[in-house]
């Protein structure tokens, strides 16, 4: 017998009120609308690091690790999905991931907690973005013209000014074109770094290939967590909620058709890249495998045609990707400053999101500029940030929600999951803030070159 639905404490009659679910998290999309925002938010440039993390796990543990995150994942999705279903036939939907926390865990500073949390991965991957595009056409520039004068952080500016108009585009819903040219872009990026490598690994200028790990144990142990948080970041997305809000309800079952049209794009892009680049460089692959086909010093391993377009591909999509994380910030933003009563376009609101909007654009781009060392901090943001939100919450609100009994094999594999990931969360954690470290001497406030 199922359990009486309780009190909501995020009414729907509150919706009529509530500018950020109005204007930001309108609920007009199709489930194929669901999974371009979950490819834009799961399958980006941060594949082109996979190679980078099998450096530190090997052949066999890199393919292990990478199939459990694939697995782990999807299956948290699809309960936190079941999750969101359960409560919205309850009479209780939820279209922010904070309010689902709060109220199925029954606790006020569980709100407090996701949004924190959730702030600094959308955030962080704000400025991420803009770091990565703006390196983007730092290589495009310098191929063209080696004598140049520009600096990253002239570039990174130049990125801002575009994410400043973009993000002047008022709902999440508005982004699915976008989010459709994004998902074309990932797999034409990943169709020709995959073939540059192949035919790389196939040629007579082939480099040197060692698999080898690091000589010492230690070194082996914290490589191998600080590969692992960086698998769980590239996984993650900590936004599910918030895509599942963007659906016409009722929303049952639609996300599942979503997250198969994802998975289906992060198979082919995630193994492709993952063994195509590390077959060629092994040991030597870089954060960023262009960089290992553009090498500092001789000609480059690849034709400069392909690396073009890929470089290019991989600006335009970072555009998207830029978009989609902020858009909980903008609905945060909105709840607060816009009026439901006045039009979206009216005066009295468009006002306020252009100030608001160009703002956090502002912050994200200056920190970018400030901080180009963003890779190490990639490592940082999947421990603390994508692993409690993407491995361990979706399971405890799954067990809380439908009360599987102790005896039963989904309660005991949620929990398996939520204990393993925790302790690879700490491990992780721990390794990536070594790492940042160790790197610190090479850390330059608004250094034109990005930290490997």
């Amino acid at each position: 017998m199922t359990d009486p639905p309780r009190p909501d404490p995020f009414p729907v009659s509150r919706l009529d009120s509530d500018a950020g679910a109005l204007f930001v998290l309108q609920s007009k999309g199709e489930w194929w609308h669901a999974g371009f925002h979950l490819t834009t938010a799961i399958v980006g440039p941060t594949i082109l690091t996979l190679p980078y993390a099998f450096r530190g796990l090997g052949w066999w543990l890199g393919f292990v690790c990478l199939t459990t995150m694939g697995l782990v994942t999807f299956y948290a999705y699809y309960l936190m999905s079941k999750v969101l279903d359960h409560c919205e036939k309850s009479g209780r939907r939820h279209i922010r991931f904070r309010e689902l926390a709060a109220d199925v865990l029954g606790s006020g500073w569980m709100f407090y907690v996701v949004i924190l949390i959730q702030t600094a991965i959308n955030t962080g991957i704000g400025i991420g973005a803009i770091l990565l595009a703006g390196q983007c056409l730092d290589i495009m520039y310098s191929s063209l013209y080696p004598q140049g004068t520009l600096k990253l952080y002239e570039f990174i500016a130049m990125v801002t000014a575009v994410m400043m108009v973009l993000s002047q585009l008022p709902s999440f819903h508005s982004l699915r074109h976008i989010n459709f040219a994004s998902l074309i872009l990932s797999l034409g990026y990943t169709f020709l770094v995959v073939g540059a490598c192949i035919n790389l690994g196939l040629s007579k200028n082939a480099p040197k290939r060692d698999y080898s790990l690091e000589h010492s144990d230690s070194g082996k142990v914290f490589s191998a967590f600080t590969s692992i948080s960086i698998i769980a970041a590239i996984f993650g997305n900590g936004i599910l909620p918030e895509i599942q809000a963007t659906l016409a309800p009722p929303a049952t079952g639609k996300m599942l058709k979503g997250l198969l049209l994802c998975y289906s794009v992060i198979f082919f892009t995630f193994y492709s890249a993952a063994i195509s680049g590390y077959w060629v460089f092994g040991n030597n692959s870089s954060s960023n495998i262009l960089k290992n086909l553009m090498p500092d010093e001789g000609p480059t391993l690849a034709p400069i045609v392909v690396i073009g377009l890929a470089v290019i591909f991989v600006l335009l999509q970072l555009f998207a990707i830029g978009l989609v994380y902020s858009q909980v910030a903008y609905e945060i933003m909105e709840k607060k400053s816009a009026d439901t009563t006045k039009g979206i376009f009216s005066r009295r609101n468009l006002v306020p999101r252009l100030i608001l909007r160009t703002l956090y654009m502002a912050f994200c781009g200056f920190m970018a500029a400030m901080l180009p060392f963003f890779g190490d901090i990639n490592a940082v943001v999947g421990a603390f940030g994508f692993i409690p939100l993407d491995f361990v919450l979706p399971m405890l609100l799954y067990n809380m929600t439908y009360k599987p009994t102790k005896r039963s094999f989904t309660y005991w594999i949620n929990m398996t999951i939520m204990v393993v990931f925790t302790c690879a969360g700490v491990l992780g954690a721990f390794s990536s803030i070594r790492k940042l470290v160790l790197d610190a001497n090479k850390f330059k406030l608004f250094s034109s070159e990005v930290v490997d």
